[in-house]
Formats: C-alpha cells, sequence, structure tokens
C-alpha cells in the first residue's frame, strides 16, 4: 500500500491530500478539486525548472569538476536515489504510518501546530533511522532515532512558520522537511553572530534593495544573466555555451516564483477554509500545512546564492580536511541547501552566502561519515549503483539532525536517554515560541 503511495510521486499525492484536506475543511467540492489541482499544477511546473536546472548545469558542473582537479572518491548520488534507499530499509518500510501517527498524536496533544503532508519526503527520518540501526543493531533504537528526527523537524517547522509564510509570501504554512528543518538551529544562531558584525549588523541587503539603490541591476533577470555568465566562464565555456547558461540561468530566476505563485493560488481556498474552520470548531486554533522546502524557492535571494554556491562547493570540497565526497548530483539543486538560511536571514544575500558556505561544510563532512553506512543501506537494498568496493553518499543526507541523533544514540542507552531528553525540552520550550516575522 505504501509503495504504491511513494509511486504516485509528490505531483499525484499531494494534491489528493489538498483536496482532502479541502473537503475536511467543508469547502465546495469543485472548489477543492481545483485548488488541489492547482497546486499539483505550481509543483509540476517547478519539478520541470528543477529538471531543465539539473540538465543545463550538470554538464558545466562536470568540466569544473575537471579542471579543478577533484580525485575524491565517495561519490554524491542525488536525493532522488537516497529516497529510493531510505524506503528500502527495514525502517523506511514502516516509516510512513509511523511518523503520520507521531504527527497526528502532537496534534491532537497541541505539541505542534503542522500538519506535515510532505509525506515523500518522511525518507530523511528513515535514513537517520537507519543509520542509527547500523550504528547500534537495534531495529527498536533506529525507529526511535526516525521518530526524535520527525519530532524535532515538526518543531522546527512551528518556530519558523510565521517567518516562513512572510518571506515565501503563503500563508497557513511550515516547512518541516528533514533536511530544511535541521539547518534551522545553525542559521538562527549565525543570525545572532552576524548581529555582531559591524559591517553586516542592521543590514538587509536583498534583491528588492539592489533594485532601489542600483535600479536594473537587482532585477532577478538581469541577476540570473550575470550568473550565468559567471557560471560559464567558470566552466571555460565559449560563446555559445555562456549565452545558453545565461539565458537558461536567468529563466530559472524568473520561472520559479511564477510558479509559487500557482502554488499560492491553490493554497489560498484551502487556508481559508482551514481558518474559518478552526475558528468555528477549535476556537480559532491554529494549524500549519506543511510542505516540502520546494515552495520557497521562488525567492531570487534562494536561487542568486544557491547558483553561486555551487562553483564554491568544488572548491571546499577539494581543500576542507576530511572531506572524502566528491559533489556532483545533488549540485544542481543547490538552492534547496540554503532555502531556510534566506527565510531566518528575511532574504538578506550577505548573510545567507556566508551561512550558506558555513552550513556546506557540515554538509560534506556529514555526508563523508555517513558514506559506509549508506553505502551499506544501497547494497542491502539492491540498488546497481552501489558498486562493490566503491562508496557512495548523498549531499542530502548530511543534515545536522540526522548526525547529532545517530552519534548521541551510539552510545547506547544512555544515548537514546539523552537523545529523547532533548528533543523533549525543545518540544516544550518551543512549545508557545515563535520568531518574529
Amino acid at each position: 500500500m505504501f509503495d504504491y503511495i511513494l509511486s504516485l510521486g509528490g505531483t499525484v499525492f499531494v494534491p489528493i491530500i489538498m483536496i482532502i484536506i479541502g473537503l475536511i475543511f467543508r469547502i465546495p467540492w469543485l472548489q477543492a478539486v481545483k485548488a488541489g489541482v492547482t497546486v499539483g499544477i505550481g509543483f509540476v511546473g517547478m519539478g520541470l525548472v528543477i529538471v531543465m536546472a539539473i540538465d543545463s548545469l550538470s554538464p558545466p558542473i562536470k568540466v569544473m569538476i575537471e579542471r579543478f582537479g577533484l580525485t575524491l572518491h565517495v561519490f554524491d548520488v542525488g536525493a532522488g536515489p537516497a529516497s529510493g534507499v531510505g524506503y528500502a530499509t527495514a525502517i523506511g518500510a514502516m516509516i510512513i504510518p509511523v511518523i503520520f501517527l507521531l504527527n497526528v498524536g502532537m496534534l491532537v496533544t497541541r505539541l505542534t501546530k503542522t500538519m506535515n503532508v510532505d509525506i515523500y519526503n518522511y525518507w530523511h527520518y528513515a535514513i537517520t533511522g537507519t543509520v542509527v540501526q547500523l550504528m547500534t543493531g537495534s531495529l527498536i533504537y533506529g525507529v526511535l532515532g526516525a521518530i526524535c528526527h520527525a519530532a524535532l523537524s515538526l518543531k522546527m517547522a512551528d518556530w519558523t512558520a510565521k517567518r516562513v509564510q512572510n518571506i515565501v509570501g503563503l500563508e497557513g504554512i511550515s516547512i518541516p522537511q528533514g533536511y530544511g528543518s535541521s539547518s534551522v538551529p545553525l542559521f538562527v544562531l549565525l543570525d545572532a553572530i552576524y548581529e555582531k558584525i559591524p559591517f553586516v549588523k542592521g543590514r538587509n541587503i536583498d534583491a528588492q534593495e539592489i533594485q532601489k539603490r542600483y535600479g536594473m541591476v537587482g532585477d532577478p533577470v538581469i541577476i540570473g544573466v550575470v550568473l550565468g555568465l559567471i557560471f560559464g566562464l567558470a566552466a571555460g565555456e565559449g560563446f555559445k555555451g555562456c549565452a545558453t547558461l545565461m539565458i537558461t540561468v536567468a529563466a530559472i530566476m524568473v520561472l520559479f516564483p511564477r510558479m509559487i505563485r500557482l502554488i499560492v493560488e491553490g493554497l489560498m481556498p484551502i487556508s481559508d477554509g482551514a481558518r474559518k474552520f478552526f475558528q468555528k470548531h477549535f476556537k480559532g486554533r491554529e494549524v500549519f500545512i506543511g510542505l516540502d522546502t520546494a515552495v520557497t524557492l521562488g525567492h531570487p535571494t534562494t536561487i542568486a546564492v544557491g547558483l553561486l554556491l555551487i562553483p564554491i562547493m568544488l572548491i571546499l570540497a577539494s581543500i576542507l580536511p576530511g572531506n572524502k565526497v566528491l559533489p556532483l548530483a545533488d549540485l544542481p539543486v543547490a538552492p534547496f541547501f540554503i532555502c531556510m538560511a534566506t527565510v531566518i536571514h528575511r532574504g538578506d544575500l550577505i548573510r545567507t552566502l556566508l551561512s550558506g558556505i558555513i552550513v556546506m561544510i557540515t554538509v560534506l563532512l556529514i555526508a563523508t561519515q555517513f558514506a559506509p553506512y549508506f553505502t551499506d543501506m544501497a547494497l542491502k537494498g539492491g540498488f546497481s549503483f552501489a558498486a562493490e568496493n566503491a562508496q557512495i553518499t548523498a549531499l542530502s543526507v548530511g543534515n545536522m539532525f540526522g548526525w547529532s541523533i545517530s552519534e548521541l544514540m551510539s552510545l547506547g542507552m544512555i544515548g537514546v536517554v539523552i537523545v529523547v531528553g532533548i528533543v523533549a525540552s525543545i518540544i516544550l520550550v518551543l512549545r508557545k515560541r515563535e520568531l518574529p516575522e
């Protein structure tokens, strides 16, 4: 049953869930169908833009790898294969009902305001749980590790919901996705540090501010053209290659926000219906719809900084002590890694870029450390890309919640008690707290 649900893909499954939610909230059925399908159209459009980005950026990335002379031997296979590996494990087989019941239980007991409908991305929790299982030899500890990761994700989603809604322009949503939520504590800490640094304190330099100061220089199309040129020159492209990249990157800068508008259009009647429903039946109680980080990609800062990080990541990979990962499959979708930095830093380009560099250092090191476990999962799952005597990983598994939970739980019972205690404390401390918009 759950394999069939996963086979539907996010572009089908999410609209179905949205239609059901709309009907539960007493929205007229044709309006609910239109809203759900419109959300699906937005996700289809985003998927097409992402595929275009991967197809256009992968060849120059490979050229840059050759030019930089990278000889790293742990290969990044990307988020797509990583999700398959996660769901092919014993914990992956049970992760959907376990996390869904956890989410419902936390909603009923008012420990969260988020209903996470991004079920496809439960694979992040399955990876964390399986790493714990491999480290400890205990399936029970593994399931508990996955539950702890999911619970933390829900609380980060609650904590950041208002700012996400303000920055992204989507009312009634939150972001509980397994990687994105795990980056929030680091970005909040870094934002506090930036407030102590003279040249960034009290400033907010985003695309709108640049456009206000320098006119068309801050326009997303112009930013895309400049980034495409930088990318082309870094890859040693000629006129044709540079021109193609300039147009493609400019298209990405423009098309992502357009697709987000479609998702907004679809979510608005559902959000309004939810607000009226909870005001009537639950004394105005607030509930957020938990979505994938993809809905945050329409912000110009996220796209611009994400694309700038691609050559920076390759340089980092070559000089970072302890790194063994060759970034490849996940590089074209680098904006996903820093989307929550844009939210926490309120769209500030400088802060988001600095935080992006710092977080990608942690991603490389965690992905390196997880490589033996990830390779073991892939081999046991029968995946052909996991060749004997070669290690693989994915940048998207390099999240700090997964790493900290697995490291602590590897200590045995005392580590499990510490993790459960920390997670319970965070849930209680953040129960009525939210980051200001």
